[in-house]
């Protein structure tokens, strides 16, 4: 019995309030006890953390939906870790108070492990080399910067920090740096990483009590590659453990780099100190592509799927596309693609018939809950306010489901957050209004051209 309740519980909050929270912290606990006399349900979890990160975030969801599976009107839920019973609750096997030891890991077993690091962990991309990256005056210092570092890895420029918009070639000159420092150093661990994975590895090891391989895997690198370090902000855990991490790396000589958006300072939610740490070596940006920068990286990438690009058709791509790299690249990607199918030869006519399509495509307004309340309102002639009222007047109770319907099949926002902008505490409203729509809409012919036409506004 408590087996399917609990698979129903999952079920539940996987639909209200995303998958992502059953699969990170969920499923690593389960239920312990259930006294039906008491009305009290015992959670167990793995470790401490695990247990106040759920107790405090998540409490009202076992409430009200274990409570609605298990039949009683209130639900009372005690918060137990595997640790506790155990009796090992101690602070010196916090998972977040550790710290590296500066001694590195004997070399057989640093050289044993190595090979295992860099293909399950730090996978570097074979086609971003130094060869493959094109220079301009927007990116100039950061290569001549990235260069200098591979011929002395953890001397100069340690940390190195590379800031710029999104699609400008950060990641291409992480994993250049990383290429050629193994091809000069065979026995080289050199681990790429991108932020979220790292955390979501952090909260991993959390969970299933292997803080000691979390820690180990960090100890035997020699170069960390970090990838868009602005997704560390707001995690305090997080920040704690790469704290010591740094820490341990940066006295150690090893090479640090860093990816970002933004700025360091500009990082919201970022500890003082991390912040500090990012800006202690060199900080260096990437700006978006000029013309002729533009028209190199095309001409060069034409070459790679051994096609010639004229001066014309590059200079149109690049004039048409917008100035991220990677934008620019999928934009000749898909020329070459549509020359190749089609047996056309390339030229700027035929560029200029698949980039407008596009664009005229990237045109349509993005839909977002005030589109369709908007739209929504516009029909009926009412007021957001009036949708998001208690009032249950017969048209504007309908009026507000067929809103509630439009968000859910148009967007892929939980329904709790759509039961939020319409002013509801409870998801199951949401899906109340849902299926009576979705029943009416199969019977009623004129609602379904009413809904086509909502959608068709929507959509324009």
């Amino acid at each position: 019995m408590l087996t399917d309740v609990w698979q129903n519980f999952l079920s539940i909050v996987r639909q209200e309030a995303g998958s992502r929270i059953v699969e990170t912290w969920l499923k690593a606990v389960k239920i312990s006890h259930w006294a039906p006399e008491d009305k009290n349900i015992i959670i167990e979890a793995p470790n401490a953390f695990v247990k106040e990160w759920i107790a405090s975030k998540y409490l009202s969801l076992f409430q009200t939906h274990l409570a609605r599976l298990l039949h009683v009107d209130t639900l009372k839920v005690t918060f137990i870790s595997s640790t506790e019973q155990a009796g090992e609750e101690k602070k010196k096997h916090s998972p977040l108070a550790f710290a590296l030891p500066k001694k590195g890991i004997p070399g057989k077993v640093k050289n044993a492990l190595a090979h295992k690091t860099r293909k399950n962990y730090g996978y570097l991309n074979p086609n971003y080399t130094f060869d493959t990256f094109v220079v301009g005056p927007s990116n100039s210092l950061a290569y001549a910067a990235a260069c200098s570092i591979v011929e002395t890895p953890g001397d100069q420029y340690n940390p190195f920090f590379l800031y710029g918009g999104s699609g400008l070639g950060k990641t291409h000159l992480l994993h250049a740096i990383g290429n050629a420092i193994q091809k000069r150093d065979s026995k080289a661990v050199v681990f790429y990483q991108t932020t979220d994975r790292f955390v979501n590895e952090f909260i991993s090891a959390i969970r299933f009590n292997k803080i000691h391989l979390f820690q180990q895997r960090y100890r035997m690198i020699d170069v960390l590659l970090i990838d868009d370090i602005q997704f560390i902000s707001n995690k305090e855990q997080t920040q704690e453990a790469f704290f010591h991490i740094f820490n341990s790396l940066y006295d150690g000589r090893k090479q640090i780099i860093f990816s970002s958006d933004v700025f360091p300072r500009e990082i919201k939610g970022l500890a003082e100190r991390l912040c500090s740490r990012l800006e202690w070596g060199l900080v260096a940006d990437v700006h978006k592509p000029h013309l002729e920068t533009k028209i190199a990286i095309l001409k060069r990438k034409a070459q790679s799927h051994n096609e010639e690009l004229s001066d014309e058709v590059a200079e149109f791509i690049a004039q048409e596309a917008m100035s991220n790299v990677r934008e620019l690249e999928g934009s000749l990607v898909r020329v070459l693609a549509f020359s190749c199918l089609t047996k056309q030869p390339l030229s700027v006519e035929l560029a200029r018939k698949v980039l407008h399509r596009e664009h005229d495509a990237q045109k349509k307004q993005k839909i977002d809950f005030d589109r369709i309340a908007s739209c929504v309102c516009k029909h009926y002639s009412y007021r957001l306010s009036d949708l998001r009222s208690n009032s249950r007047a017969k048209d504007l109770s309908f009026a507000r489901q067929l809103t509630m319907y439009l968000m859910k099949k148009m967007t892929r926002k939980s329904l709790r957050e759509i039961g939020s902008f319409l002013g509801r505490k409870d998801h199951s409203t949401v899906i109340h209004a849902f299926d009576k729509v979705h029943e009416n809409a199969e019977k009623d012919s004129n609602l379904r051209t009413t809904i086509r036409r909502l959608e068709e506004e929507i959509l324009r």
